[in-house]
């Protein structure tokens, strides 16, 4: 039976350097030529995860992309999105203006650039491994001309101030909005009927490909929906302890020493 894999990049397909090692890649020629599907499953934009695709020599026929958490599927052979879940522009103010009375650093997307309120030092860390062009504005409506996909609020220095946030958040938009972390400093906010793991559904169910067929591995809390929801779930032994907490399996190596290769040749080949 031919599988699938949802993978996250960061801290689980990806090496300490945003890198793929051979060892690693080696692993997903293999997948593939055994007949089963790659999707390429972050919270990252979808232009950066391209870009990591590129880099790294990713390019395989049949590959998908779920983007922001879920909230964007992207065909690479149609190179067309499938699949779009977006935060209303009310929601963007108002997370905005909220931000700015807590004084959070806040930014959210265009198509293919980051909006922020200033080039701070958050801006500054988030670019070294995203690198989209920067719009600098006071107000996100004046450059967005259709809703976002997810915002993104970055403390670099105290993730409480983030729980805070996030609370904010939750009691403004009732269920509205979801607010997942990424890593310690980064608090994603998408539309609550997005998520890596409805996206892994819908896709499954696109493909014609039973769920119960589907691997995800990942290694941080906004990849937790997408490892509920998949037939066997991989929590990288690097990851936040909530996930391998509700993993199924946990990798005996990290993602720096290529921990998702053994999944790979175990369960998809």
């Amino acid at each position: 039976m031919k599988k699938i894999l949802f993978t996250d990049l960061d801290g689980t397909l990806l090496n300490n350097e945003s890198k793929i090692f051979p060892e690693m890649k080696q692993a997903l020629d293999d997948m593939i030529a055994a007949g089963n599907t790659l999707v390429l499953a972050s919270g990252r934009p979808l232009n950066s995860i391209l870009e990591v695709k590129e880099n790294a020599g990713i390019s395989y026929s049949g590959m998908y992309i779920t983007a922001n958490n879920g909230s964007l599927i992207y065909d690479c052979d149609a190179k067309k999105s499938i699949y779009e879940i977006r935060v209303s522009l009310d929601d963007v103010s108002k997370v905005w203006e909220l931000a700015a009375s807590m004084q959070v650093h806040i930014q959210t997307y265009t198509e293919d650039a980051i909006i922020v309120g200033k080039d701070d030092e958050e801006t500054k860390f988030y670019r070294r491994k995203i690198h989209l062009p920067l719009i600098i504005s006071d107000n996100p409506l004046k450059v967005l001309s259709v809703p976002p996909y997810k915002l993104l609020a970055i403390d670099l220095h105290d993730k409480n101030h983030l729980v805070q946030f996030a609370d904010a958040i939750r009691e403004m938009s009732g269920n509205r909005l979801s607010t997942i972390f990424s890593s310690d400093t980064y608090l994603e906010v998408f539309n609550s009927t997005a998520g890596k793991g409805r996206a892994l559904q819908w896709l499954c169910d696109y493909l014609s490909i039973p769920v119960a067929d589907s691997i995800a591995s990942g290694d941080a809390e906004n990849d937790l929906s997408m490892l509920k929801a998949a037939g066997l779930s991989v929590a990288m032994c690097n990851g936040s302890d909530i996930l391998k907490e509700q993993a199924d399996i946990i990798t005996a190596r990290s993602n720096h020493e290529n921990g998702l290769s053994d999944i790979i040749y175990k369960y998809m080949l």
